[in-house]
């Protein structure tokens, strides 16, 4: 069975080798390797192209101007042929194996989704190991790094919407959630390595994860005013020095 595997990145020359490092070297050889690349203005595309001949034409990689990380993931979802696919960012790696554990588990033709624990870095130096329940998705995301979706989920629920700028992975998984036709299913291994740095800053994820928690009635209109008016009122008096 092919697994598909996709890592959208943007200036990662820092980290995309160990990212990419870690998806040569699995130990489940049935994967396609989509790399969908921001135009990035440093070396994170001649870092790429050196790995290129060692996937053995199973990399495919497209490098051009996108309108954000979840754009980027829908466009490598498009792209993708494996029944199974997996998003790893480039500031993210997996564990040697992870798609092995994933495609293990896969059933054909399920609409499912999997995932695993999580170990977070700080400052390269592990801080904890993790697994959030998709039973208290109305409270917190689970991990999305070690999550693996099945093509025929995607097909049949949609992708990321792209209205969200930092909280589309969450939303993809409350609307699967909430469908009652999505499947989800822990798994009690690590899966991926996950460094503590976000692509939003903090005020516009948060303001973000209000419009997703109003849009989804996690919280009433009076509380998302008030939590948006404080939060932004919080970030003006930053802005003042105060």
């Amino acid at each position: 069975m092919l697994v598909s595997i996709i890592t959208v990145c943007y200036n990662s020359e820092k980290t995309i080798a160990q990212t990419i490092e870690s998806v040569l070297h699995q130990s489940y050889r049935e994967i396609e390797y989509i790399i969908v690349d921001g135009n990035s203005t440093d070396r994170t595309m001649e870092i790429v192209e050196r790995y290129q001949a060692e996937f053995d034409g199973r990399m495919k990689v497209v490098s051009e101007p996108d309108d954000g990380i979840y754009d980027a993931m829908n466009k490598g979802i498009r792209m993708a042929s494996g029944e199974l696919i997996g998003i790893i960012n480039s500031d993210d790696f997996y564990e040697p194996d992870a798609v092995a554990v994933m495609a293990k588990i896969y059933k054909q033709g399920m609409c499912a989704v999997m995932y695993g624990e999580i170990r977070s870095l700080v400052d390269e130096k592990e801080e904890s190991i993790s697994l959030l329940s998709h039973e208290f998705l109305d409270q917190r995301m689970i991990r999305h790094p070690a999550c693996f979706v099945t093509r025929s989920a995607y097909e049949k629920y949609g992708l990321f919407d792209t209205r969200y700028c930092c909280v589309a992975d969450y939303d993809l998984m409350l609307r699967y959630h909430r469908s009652g036709g999505v499947e989800f299913i822990p798994v009690y291994e690590v899966i991926a390595n996950f460094r503590n740095e976000g692509v939003c800053n903090s005020m516009r994820a948060y303001l973000d994860l209000l419009d997703l928690q109003k849009n989804y009635c996690m919280i009433g209109k009076g509380q998302y005013l008030i939590a948006k008016m404080r939060t932004k009122l919080s970030g003006f008096l930053r802005g003042q020095g105060k």
